[in-house]
């Protein structure tokens, strides 16, 4: 029983670090619906899993795309700013991109920037996602249950209905 609290804790106090400049929006499906005002009041969706892996799923306003981004403190070895080639699969459809480095209060994570919206289609029709380095070996596989009614209510965010 402490090692479950210890984790929950560990997971709250993670959650809340990452959130404290996020407005929350609500609760929907197993996700978090935010606004970052720091991304000129962009929506998206954030939720934690098991290996205390933060991923957020949201539409930076400022530059008009979208993005994903995996944040997780056992992932030291991630630079700043860096480039990193990777490839997501959706229920077998491969999708090849760059992920850049960074460090978010002292969490490292990575983040794909997109313009194309089919991405977001598609992360909303699959069930999994599986992340893989240049090696070809699997860096996380994200269960997508509830991503499409999170979704809808991030795009209901971002168009103010919120």
């Amino acid at each position: 029983m402490p090692r479950l609290l210890a984790l929950l804790l560990t997971a709250v106090t993670t959650t809340t670090a990452f959130a404290q400049d996020l407005i929350d929006k609500g609760f929907v499906e197993g996700w978090n619906i935010m606004m970052d005002p720091a991304l000129g009041n962009g929506c998206l969706i954030q939720t934690i899993y098991q290996d205390l892996s933060v991923v957020r799923i949201g539409y930076d306003a400022l530059d008009k795309r979208g993005y994903f981004a995996v944040y997780n403190k056992a992932w030291g070895e991630i630079e700043q700013g860096e480039s990193y080639p990777i490839r997501f699969e959706l229920d077998g459809k491969s999708f090849d991109a760059t992920a850049i480095g960074f460090n978010q209060r002292d969490v490292p994570g990575a983040t794909v920037f997109f313009t194309d919206r089919s991405f977001v289609e598609a992360i909303a029709q699959n069930k999994i996602m599986t992340v893989y380095n240049p090696e070809g070996q699997t860096v996380m596989a994200i269960d997508l249950k509830g991503t499409a009614k999170a979704l809808d209510y991030a795009r209901d965010c971002q168009n103010r209905k919120l």
